[in-house]
């Protein structure tokens, strides 16, 4: 326990929620750092698409950018308005199930799963780029990094909300500060130069032009590949419960700071891309370099600012996937609440932390880290579908949610607000979905159906459950009788003991099974009548019987259960139980030297039995 309390802390009680409670500071990296640190890797996926323009391609990577501050302005007003309407938590699911049924509620959950991981997924490969950007050499341990890094936030975030947010305002402010500092400066420099700057540092020239001019498809796959900058901005929104009063206020002033940071740092790559003239390197090219790392040499140099800056890119970058660390388990938690997902999610663990979502999110993630083998490039055509497919449906369900408001003063407009928000995220949904399609959006259209499929599987089981195990009669007493008691027993020693006088203990009508095989030496039946039978005549009781089943081909659990089963069947009106003698060793891995046929028998009984079988445990401590 000391171990474990050293690396995710001692357990806290439930009283001490309040205390776990965050503000504004703490918020903004744990809520907004995939926002955020999605400035390094969204303007140049799109930017990377238009490559074949040569230098050209930065005049209409800038717009490109333009047109997503644009929709990014329109989400943040609507998601304002989402966390006022909902201050327990108005992630896409709840807002969409309450407003716009249960399947729709399903879609957004499904789409926001898949999001959140690969939320993950992303953030953690961006900033192993930047790593590997700055030193080269690392890049063949790519997958390696990713996984440490992985390990190391399932760590951290297995500590609670306030170390989490405690541990990461450094990281943060470091990462902010310094692209800050970047634009800051590069700004500056352009304007000094009357618009023509000059790099302090040579950079790779941009590839030669091979396309003339920019195609409505090239159009549309760069914006649905820059649309990845927006990934992150619903987060807030979910996590609302985790802001201490005035919860709303808050949650609304982080997204508002997170929002403006963001396009701040869009606006300012975007700009300094194209008052530079820098393109994005070719990333299957030999010394790849990230946009950043190029923007960062041209307007410093390669000194200890740019160590400094790629560094915090790297160390935010990384820390990014800790937006899904926070609002995945919350989401599944949901989920599982109506009858979704399993109910483990719904257990708050030592922390009070729903520490399942915890390990289900870093197992995908891990899973899809070494299917992509860490290489962020590969994994973007499958990012921003799940989120913008999120953003409509609760937009579309706030739509919903202010019309049934009919006393709400300003309903009609906060509609209004809400509605171009769904329209505008719809029709980048769709934008998104066809650009990407075959760069492998295909995948994340495939899962989110297949992911409904499992949810509804799960709800059927559990109403099932609900159905066979409701009973409101009072308790029935009518034809009790003791059990027949079966004790299977391969030999007598203090374990068959210990099941014997429990056996006498519950019913008079014991049967003692024992399957002899030719080739074994010594039979129960030698021995029975001393040991056994012996003392229970002296003491008067009930005779147990002694059933001795030849196996000739040396087979233990068939000639038990054909019996067990026989014998259910022989006596439909009583119950049997089946007691199993069992050794519980000290140490786990003395498991693999006992207790396989028990294992193996208990197993089938529960699969091959009914209702009127029952399987209890006669436990020995070694």
């Amino acid at each position: 326990m000391s171990i474990t309390d050293s690396i995710i802390g001692k357990p806290l009680a439930t009283s001490e929620e309040r205390a776990e409670h965050i503000g504004v500071a703490a918020g903004i990296p744990i809520f907004g750092l995939d926002g955020l640190t999605s400035a390094a890797y969204g303007p140049e996926a799109a930017m990377t698409l238009l490559i074949p323009l040569g230098v050209a391609g930065v005049e209409y990577g800038w717009r490109i950018i333009a047109a997503i501050l644009v929709l990014l302005t329109i989400v943040y007003f609507s998601y304002r308005q989402t966390i006022a309407a909902y201050p327990h938590g108005g992630g896409s699911y709840t807002v969409a199930t309450e407003n716009l049924g249960e399947k729709p509620g399903l879609l957004a959950a499904a789409a926001l799963m898949i999001d959140y991981i690969l939320t993950a997924a992303v953030g953690i490969s961006a900033g192993v780029t930047a790593l590997t950007s700055a030193v080269p050499r690392l890049q063949p341990h790519t997958l390696m990094i990713c996984l440490v890094i992985l390990a190391l936030l399932a760590i951290v975030n297995l500590r609670g909300v306030k170390d989490t947010g405690t541990a990461f305002i450094l990281p943060t402010f470091l990462f902010v500060s310094t692209l800050l500092a970047l634009i800051g400066f590069g700004m500056w420099k352009t304007v000094m130069a009357g618009g023509h700057p000059l790099p302090v540092a040579p950079v790779p020239a941009p590839l030669p032009a091979t396309v003339g001019a920019l195609g409505t498809w090239m159009l549309m796959k760069a914006f649905a590949s820059g649309c990845a900058a927006m990934t992150g901005v619903e987060a807030v929104s979910n996590g609302v419960m985790a802001f201490g009063e005035p919860r709303v206020k808050r949650a609304q002033r982080t997204l508002t700071i997170i929002i403006g940071i963001l396009m701040v740092l869009l606006f300012g790559i975007a700009y300094l891309a194209k008052a530079y003239q820098v393109m994005p390197m070719d990333p299957d090219a030999t010394g790849y370099q990230s946009l950043l790392s190029l923007l960062v040499t041209v307007v410093f140099g390669r000194g200890w600012f740019y160590y400094l800056t790629m560094g915090s890119v790297l160390l935010a970058l990384a820390l990014s996937a800790n937006t899904a660390f926070a609002d995945f388990p919350r989401l599944t938690r949901a989920i599982a609440m109506h009858d979704y997902l399993p109910h483990v999610f719904l257990i708050r663990g030592r922390r009070l932390l729903y520490s399942h979502g915890i390990y289900a999110l870093t197992g995908f993630t891990a899973v899809i880290l070494i299917l992509f083998g860490g290489v962020t490039d590969r994994l973007i055509p499958l990012y921003a579908i799940g989120a913008f497919l999120a953003f409509t449906l609760s937009q579309s369900g706030m739509v919903v949610h202010w019309l049934k408001m009919e006393k709400h003063p300003g309903r009609l407009w906060h509609a209004f607000v809400n509605g171009v928000g769904a329209v505008a995220t719809g029709i980048t949904t769709i934008v998104v979905l066809v650009a990407k399609f075959m760069a492998g959006a295909w995948v994340t259209a495939l899962l989110v159906p297949v992911l409904i499929g499992i949810m509804m599987l799960v709800k059927r089981h559990y109403s099932r459950v609900k159905r066979e195990m409701a009973d409101m009669t009072p308790l029935n007493l009518v034809n009790l009788e003791q059990p027949i008691v079966v004790i299977p027993m391969a030999r007598w020693d203090r374990i068959t003991e210990k099941a014997m006088r429990f056996g006498l203990l519950l019913s008079k009508d014991i049967k003692v099974v024992h399957v002899h095989s030719a080739d074994e030496e010594g039979r129960l039946d030698e021995i029975w009548d001393e040991l056994v039978m012996g003392p229970i005549k002296r003491e008067g009781l009930q005779e147990p019987e002694l059933v001795i089943i030849p196996s000739s081909y040396r087979f233990i659990i068939n000639p038990l259960m054909d019996y067990i089963l026989e014998l259910e069947e022989k006596h439909p009106g009583r119950k049997v139980a089946v007691l199993l003698p069992e050794l519980v060793v000290r140490h786990w891995w003395e498991n693999a030297l006992h207790n396989q046929r028990v294992q193996l028998l208990k197993l089938l009984l529960l699969l091959k039995g009914n209702q009127r079988i029952v399987v209890v445990n006669i436990p020995w401590y070694l």
